[in-house]
């Protein structure tokens, strides 16, 4: 077995990320482990790594509706100048928001997020091609990076969405909008989203709803001054409590925003609640990983090896089937020269019957090995599509031409190269070590009989 090296993706998360969480530093190590047995399957690559599904950089997401209501609060809560605010009115584009300690923003290119790993948008040029054909190319129309000096942003990005009510409604907008709200740890949805209808709208709705067991909303109303005192404000959120239940939101925390109008202070008491809900968001980022890890041992088990124990199933199916449809044209043959010339009494004869049936043998096996390599490519063109159509990682084809060799084409061997009871053994353990990652992280926040748990965790070495 070779031994797989850490992969750069995970040295530079262990490197960037780990000081964060020892938590983190100890799941880089687990993710390891997986990738030496991705590795070992022929799933992934020597520098490729599991834990590039995932950004580990803490997300907050920023969705709203037609009015500026989105782009006054960026302004005033990030503490940018005139030059920054009101950067979604017009754009159709995903911006994400990353801290720089320059005084000058920058704006990058969506290719700089499609191309490095970090970022929650690596690779998703690709998953753009799949739902719209050609769109992935023009991915610099779909997303930006834009750098501020905000110490708000420190150790977290911001991914600021444009108009829903607005934007067009096509299946890549639907594919990104589905991606931040998925993979952000936090997501502010302002109200006036809400206030009108569209076919985003609805789509943005459903996953709100898929998704919001996890706690993750928090609904931002934005109201003009003379509505704004604290009697109201309790009526206000009631009211919006009532119009978001009657479209199945039933959970997430309401904030009356102060009045934005003219500029907005950045220590009010509403902002610090919102600090302190962003100040959550790397433990949500911890868990959020964590939860990655244990999907993607399920992934192996649930997605991956079902669709390659299938496509071996359908391989062995069609090169059998092949090499019957020549033995069947042999066997005609044989009947007709039966009828004619008696030839059938030969296969009686001690010396010609053997003959016979080893020249037949020698003649088989090499076409149902061509069969077989035949068949395989075209299992291999559709395991590769499969593969796409799943946004899996891994190679399905990769752990497929494992078993393309001598003796597993004679034999009836349908279980994969690799997939025994020691692996299945070692994935499990890798799921019981993310579990036992979540009870640590817990431990951080839990305390029995007055002491913490922390100190009894830390004592015990992870193994």
């Amino acid at each position: 077995m070779t031994e797989k090296t850490a992969s750069k993706y995970l040295l530079n998360l262990e490197k960037h990320f780990a000081a964060d969480s020892p938590v983190l530093l100890k799941a880089s190590k687990v993710f390891q482990e997986l990738d030496q047995i991705e590795f070992d399957l022929g799933l992934i690559e020597m520098d490729e790594t599991t834990a590039s599904k995932n950004s580990w950089w803490p997300i907050v997401s920023l969705i709203g509706g037609n009015s500026t209501a989105k782009s006054r609060f960026i302004n005033n809560y990030l503490g940018s100048d005139a030059l920054f605010s009101g950067i979604q009115t017009a754009s159709h584009k995903f911006t994400v928001l990353l801290h720089n300690n320059q005084s000058n923003p920058t704006t990058l290119p969506g290719t700089a997020l499609d191309v490095d790993h970090r970022f929650p948008f690596y690779q998703i040029s690709r998953k753009i091609d799949q739902q719209q054909q050609g769109e992935g190319d023009r991915i610099n129309s779909y997303l930006e990076l834009k750098t501020l000096n905000s110490d708000r942003l420190k150790n977290k990005l911001f991914i600021d969405a444009p108009n829903i009510s607005a934007a067009p409604s096509n299946p890549v907008m639907s594919l990104l909008t589905k991606h931040i709200v998925e993979n952000a740890d936090l997501a502010l949805i302002f109200t006036d989203v809400f206030d009108s209808t569209s076919p985003l709208v609805d789509e943005l709705i459903e996953n709100i709803a898929l998704n919001q067991d996890s706690n993750k909303f928090v609904y931002l109303i934005d109201k003009p001054a003379a509505m704004l005192n604290p009697s109201s404000n309790s009526e206000i959120i009631a009211s919006w409590q009532r119009k978001l239940a009657g479209l199945g939101l039933n959970t997430g925390q309401f904030i009356v925003l102060p009045s934005q109008e003219g500029g907005s202070p950045q220590n009010s008491p509403e902002f610090s609640t919102i600090d302190l809900r962003i100040a959550n968001v790397g433990h949500d980022r911890t868990y959020r990983v964590l939860n990655a890890l244990e999907k993607n041992v399920r992934e192996i088990n649930n997605a991956v090896m079902p669709e390659v124990k299938k496509a071996i199933g359908l391989w062995k199916d069609r090169s059998t089937f092949s090499s019957l449809i020549v033995l069947g044209f042999i066997a005609t043959i044989a009947i007709f020269a039966e009828i004619q010339t008696g030839i059938l009494e030969l296969l009686i004869d001690p010396i010609i019957g053997p003959a016979i049936i080893v020249t037949l043998i020698v003649i088989m096996i090499p076409l149902h090995v061509l069969f077989s390599k035949i068949q395989a490519k075209v299992i291999i063109s559709q395991l590769n599509a499969r593969q796409k159509e799943l946004h899996l990682m891994e190679n399905l084809a990769g752990i497929f031409e494992k078993n393309l060799t001598f003796a597993r084409m004679m034999l009836p061997i349908s279980e994969p190269v690799g997939w025994n009871k020691k692996t299945k053994l070692r994935l499990t353990q890798i799921s019981n070590k993310a579990k036992d990652l979540v009870q640590l992280l817990n431990d951080n926040f839990s305390t029995y009989d007055g002491l913490s748990l922390t100190s009894h965790s830390d004592s015990e070495e992870f193994k």
